[in-house]
């Protein structure tokens, strides 16, 4: 189930636009910004889809038929080009509880690289629904590996995945290696994976872009 909000025109394609502008990228601070609108709108997109139960609120003046959620989901992000879309997650799933798990790309060619995860903090994750956000998925190996470390916190019931840009061939595979009823929600769906495993157009270095250039 692959959700492409680029195939409606919305204001959800201008903050993506900017994400991408070379010259807007220049302002770590609007990149950042954008990063967390857009994680907000895929939230709000991805929360019609989740199951909810009938209950009451008291008004000054009565009593509110409302929908509340059946169970809070976690939010998962992968460091550190993740944070910016977890605060956009985080800032409408308000009570959700949040994982943090770091993985990154050991190249030991300019075309071969290994990913390694070396840090996770989350909560139990048993029968939750586990939404695992990440900028970008060019090849989807590193977000087969979140998957797999987060599975020592429990079994989730339900798997989202929600990344600005996305690869077919990184779709592909998780496709392949992720439980069938695995949900991915994106920004858009780019044209072209390099040798060198980045997507284009796609918008260069989430992170670098977001907190800084790494040594």
């Amino acid at each position: 189930m692959i959700h492409d909000l680029s195939k409606t025109n919305s204001i959800f394609g201008i903050f993506l636009a900017e994400l991408r502008d070379v010259q807007i990228q220049k302002d770590s601070m609007r990149f950042r910004k954008n990063l967390e609108r857009i994680a907000e709108i895929l939230g709000y997109e991805l929360s019609k889809k989740m199951d909810y139960y009938e209950d009451f609120v008291t008004t000054p003046l009565g009593q509110a038929k409302v929908n509340k959620l059946k169970n809070q989901p976690v939010l998962a992000t992968i460091l550190r080009a993740g944070l910016g879309m977890h605060q956009g997650l985080l800032n409408y799933f308000d009570k959700a509880d949040s994982a943090f798990i770091s993985a990154y790309r050991k190249h030991t060619t300019l075309e071969d690289f290994d990913v390694h995860v070396e840090y996770l903090a989350s909560p139990d994750i048993s029968n939750k629904t586990l939404i695992i956000s990440d900028p970008m998925l060019a090849t989807g190996t590193s977000m087969l590996m979140v998957y797999k470390a987060m599975l020592n916190q429990g079994r989730p019931a339900k798997i989202i995945i929600v990344s600005a840009i996305a690869a077919p061939e990184a779709l592909e595979f998780l496709k392949q290696h992720l439980p069938e009823t695995t949900e991915y929600w994106v920004g858009s769906i780019d044209d072209e994976l390099t040798a060198q495993s980045y997507i284009v157009p796609g918008l260069g270095d989430a992170g670098d872009l977001a907190y800084g250039i790494k040594c």
